[in-house]
This record gives C-alpha cells, sequence and structure tokens, in this order.
C-alpha cells in the first residue's frame, strides 16, 4: 500500500466509526479531571475522576478498535517495522488491543514518563535542590580573604525557564547577599565546593555527532541554563553590511574563531555554526547569511557544565562590585573547611520542575533527576546509582525486570529499553499516587501544549489525551492518559521502532488510534 492509501486507510476507517462517534458526543462527559473528586472504583487515592464509565467494553467498539489498529499497523510502509501498542481500561482491568505488548522497544523520551514517575515517588512533588555560596567568615576593609565556594546537587532550576525569565537573577540575589555582607573584593578564586556528580557529564549511548546540540548538552551539580548558550546574530541595515553578533552571557557562550555570515537583501535568514567536538570549550565557525535588519538566535551546548555556572556568576559579582581577583577555577573542588555559608537558595518545587521536563521534553533535567535519584538513596550521584533507584522502584511496583533497561534519564541513550507493558503499568502505578495531580499535569496536551501542542487539533483528542512523545532516529513513541467518549480512562502506549518512512508517518497512526479512542463510546 502507497502512502496515500495509508491516509485513506486511516481516515476510512475514522469514517466507519462515524456512528459511535457521534452517539459518544451527544451525551459526552467532561474530559477534563476533577482533581477534588472521590476516587474511581479500582484506585487508592483521590485523584482526577473519569465518570460515565461502563464496567464493560462492547463487542462493537472492540471489534472497531481491533480493525482499525490492525489495518494501520499492518501496512506496507511498515513491514521493516516494529509496532508495539497496548490500550487498557485500568478501572476495570479491560485489556482492549495488545500488539507484541511484552517486546522490548527503544522507547526515546518515553523514558522520561519513568524517570519522572520515580522522581515523585522517590523525591516527593516538594523537594527542592539547595545551593550554597560559602567562604570565609566576614571581610575586613571589605575584603574576603581566600576563596569562594558555590556548592550545589543538580538544581535544574538555574535557567530562564524556571527562574521568571532571567537566569541571572538568582545570580544577582546571591551578589546582593554578597554586598550587603560587606564584601567588595574576593582574594582567592570561585571554585566548586563538592563534586556530587563525579562521573561523566554525558551519557552512556549518546550520539557523538548529537553533541553540540542543546538537546545533548552534558550535566554536572552546577548547571546553568538548560546546559546551553545562545547566540544571536544581527543584520546590517542594507545588504552587503557586517552582522553583529552578540553573545549573553559573555564569559559563558564560546569564542568564535570566524564569522562568514553575510547580510542579504533576500531570501531566508540561516545561520549554521560548526565546533571541534573534542574541546572543553571550543571556538565556533558561523556560516550563513541573514536577511537586512532580521536576527537568527542559536543555541550551543555548553561542553563544561559547572564553569559555565561558575562565569556567569563571576559576571553577575563584577557587575554588582565584587572583584574576584583569583578568577574561576571549575577544575579545582574546594577545601570548604572552615567555610561559612554566605548566601543560599533554594529551587522551585520538583512539581514545577516536573512540567518544565515532561511537556517540551528537556533532557537535561531527566538526566538531573536521574543522578540527583542515586544521591538522595545511595549518596553517589552517578548515572549507575541512578539507575539502581529506578530499576530497583520499577520491581517494587511489580515490573518484571524483562520489561526494562534503563541506562539514562531522558531517553537520549539508544541502550534503554521499555515494554508497552511496562509504561502502562508505570502510568497506572502514578494513576494510584498521591501525586498523580502532578504527574497527569505535567505531561504535554494533545493541541494544547507542549510537543503535542500541533497535533490532533479539532479532533475529539484535543485537550483531552495527556501523553509523552517521543523521538529519535528510527524511534518514535506516544504513551499517556486519554478518555475515551463515554468517559472511560484509558492507558495508552504505542511505541515503533526500525520504521523507514518519515515520522510524521507513525503520527498519523497514532494520532489516527487516539482519535477515535476519544470519540468512541466504548460500551457499544
Amino acid at each position: 500500500m502507497t502512502r496515500s492509501c495509508l491516509h485513506r486507510s486511516a481516515l476510512l476507517w475514522v469514517l466507519l466509526a462515524a456512528p459511535l462517534v457521534g452517539a459518544a458526543c451527544q451525551a459526552r462527559p467532561s474530559v477534563v479531571p476533577t482533581p477534588d473528586a472521590a476516587t474511581e472504583p479500582g484506585t487508592t487515592t483521590a485523584g482526577p475522576r473519569w465518570t460515565g464509565a461502563p464496567a464493560r467494553v462492547g463487542t462493537t467498539a472492540r471489534r472497531g478498535l481491533r480493525t482499525l489498529a490492525d489495518s494501520l499497523l499492518d501496512d506496507r510502509v511498515f513491514r521493516s517495522a516494529h509496532w508495539g501498542v497496548l490500550v487498557v481500561d485500568p478501572v476495570h482491568g479491560d485489556t482492549l488491543y495488545s500488539r507484541n505488548s511484552g517486546k522490548l522497544f527503544m522507547p526515546a523520551s518515553n523514558q522520561k514518563l519513568v524517570t519522572g514517575a520515580v522522581a515523585l515517588a522517590v523525591l516527593g512533588a516538594d523537594y527542592r535542590w539547595e545551593t550554597r555560596v560559602l567562604g570565609a567568615a566576614s571581610p575586613v576593609d571589605g575584603v574576603l580573604t581566600g576563596d569562594l565556594a558555590v556548592v550545589a546537587a543538580g538544581d535544574p532550576t538555574w535557567s530562564d525557564s524556571l527562574a521568571g525569565g532571567d537566569v541571572l537573577a538568582p545570580m544577582r540575589a546571591f551578589a546582593d547577599s554578597l554586598h550587603a555582607r560587606g564584601i567588595r573584593e574576593v582574594t582567592g578564586r570561585l571554585l566548586r565546593g563538592a563534586d556530587h556528580f563525579p562521573d561523566s557529564t554525558l551519557g552512556y549511548g549518546w550520539a557523538w555527532d548529537d553533541l553540540d546540540y542543546s538537546y545533548s548538552a552534558p550535566v554536572d551539580e552546577l548547571f546553568f541554563n538548560e546546559g546551553y548558550a545562545t547566540i544571536t546574530v544581527v543584520g546590517g541595515a542594507i545588504a552587503g553590511q557586517p552582522v553583529q553578533v552578540r553573545r549573553a552571557p559573555s564569559r559563558v557562550v564560546p569564542e568564535l574563531a570566524r564569522v562568514d555570515v553575510v547580510t542579504a537583501d533576500t531570501g531566508r535568514s540561516r545561520v549554521q555554526w560548526t565546533a571541534d567536538v573534542r574541546g572543553a570549550r571550543p571556538a565556533l565557525t558561523l556560516t550563513g547569511r541573514v536577511r537586512a535588519g532580521d536576527s537568527v538566535t542559536v543555541d550551543v551546548a555548553l561542553r563544561d557544565p559547572a564553569g559555565a555556572w561558575l562565569d556567569a556568576f563571576a559576571e553577575v559579582l563584577l557587575a554588582r562590585g565584587i572583584v574576584l581577583r583569583g578568577g574561576v577555577d571549575a577544575r579545582s573542588i574546594a577545601d570548604t573547611t572552615g567555610m561559612v555559608t554566605l548566601a543560599s537558595r533554594r529551587s522551585p518545587p520538583l512539581a514545577q520542575v516536573l512540567a518544565r521536563f515532561e511537556k517540551p521534553s528537556q533532557n537535561q533535567i531527566g538526566e538531573l533527576l536521574f543522578k540527583t535519584l542515586g544521591l538522595h538513596r545511595t549518596g553517589v550521584g552517578t548515572a549507575d546509582s541512578g539507575r539502581v533507584v529506578v530499576e530497583r522502584q520499577l520491581v517494587a511496583w511489580g515490573i518484571d525486570s524483562a520489561g526494562f533497561a534503563v541506562r539514562d534519564g531522558s531517553g537520549l541513550s539508544r541502550h534503554d529499553y521499555l515494554t508497552p507493558e511496562t509504561v502502562l503499568r508505570v502510568l497506572d502505578t502514578m494513576r494510584r499516587h498521591p501525586d498523580f495531580r502532578v504527574f497527569y499535569d505535567a505531561l504535554p496536551v494533545a493541541g494544547r501544549e507542549g510537543t503535542l501542542r500541533t497535533r490532533m487539533r479539532g479532533s475529539p483528542a484535543e485537550g483531552n489525551l495527556r501523553a509523552k512523545t517521543g523521538t529519535l532516529d528510527k524511534a518514535r513513541a506516544l504513551s499517556g492518559y486519554l478518555t475515551s467518549g463515554d468517559g472511560r480512562l484509558l492507558l495508552v502506549s504505542m511505541l515503533a521502532n526500525n520504521h523507514v518512512v518519515p515520522n510524521r508517518e507513525v503520527e498519523r497512526v497514532q494520532d489516527a488510534i487516539a482519535v477515535w479512542l476519544a470519540g468512541t463510546a466504548l460500551d457499544r
């Protein structure tokens, strides 16, 4: 079957389901969960409530779902692909559809469902990270003798997105605290005060040729602005004039080796950059064209996360009038014996961080959570210790150890594997967890928010499906919570691997199944 036939097939089955959809929509209950309502039968905690769900899925609806799903998944364009699909009504323990649900799949960012769930269970929704600035007890005539040390443990909220739009604002608060203590000069260096994340800053199995991009930025216990710096190239007033390059914060952004960008009078503005992946702070080469009066912004991964944080703080200190005589030494760990806390900050709670993690699928938060779990439970903030914590928690939830392989917290690794059964058991466990509303609200919303904001618009799934997407080369995933046309809560996992067609073809299949479920009264 050709690609166009695939599209006609999906449309045909949705049209054949129209009588069911129409019947459901006549008296459709709200698809928005009510957080203060009583629990569903079979659940153990108060949380979102789905109403109007009969105790039995009807034969007609079950047959319709099977016919739709089989026709789409068996299309010849997916003849080399590996599909895993599982649809369950958890309240009544009813499996509506299953294909390869016990087989392992590379989940891509569906791994974030596991990381987020375990983080909520182990750390709690109110968990906060603390960052402290240490130094000598007090200055003499404005001079603080010795080093300044910053002790951190993986706080992901030093970012524009989680600091009110200005990553430097909490650093300025630190600088204000030091200034209020009378400090105008520090004789020593600015150092790390601890090495809480002592292993590699990169995840196991990450693609080396992605390491310059913001989504593959390394992480450390001191972490600045989600791991990337921003470079803005502004075109001249007229064609041929030199471009301007703006870097902020200037100490953090990598150096520029060469700028081969021209101001053009027509055409699309586009700037590309290259760097040597082997250096800790590689010089960049910018090439391309910017239309007159236009600008282009590019994000570049910061190779030295702790060094970037300390460099940004040093810039803030200088702006506040505090001179740092010894400069920044990110590779040294301070001896904090005799030092006292001069300033401290507690992060926003995990509940707030989780939404920033799941909705836009922010990889580095996943890695920080992964190592934080290891540090919190074992005292060692490494990926290996985080892996142990996650795997033990999955087993404690009754999940078969053959149903998962955990290597990182974000899903960037091509060595992560999950079965659809494992994904749904995690979703069901969180459905019965006291912090379910936090977990549920953090997920992307079809047609509205996050990585699903452009999908399924104008369909019964819009504003209804709460699910995590996932994308790697030859891997596409969609798993989460869906309300059927008659108000029945459904858990859905659709994992695809090894496809050679564009990802949008996989998305069309996932969307068609989700839309059908969202618009169908399943008691038919």
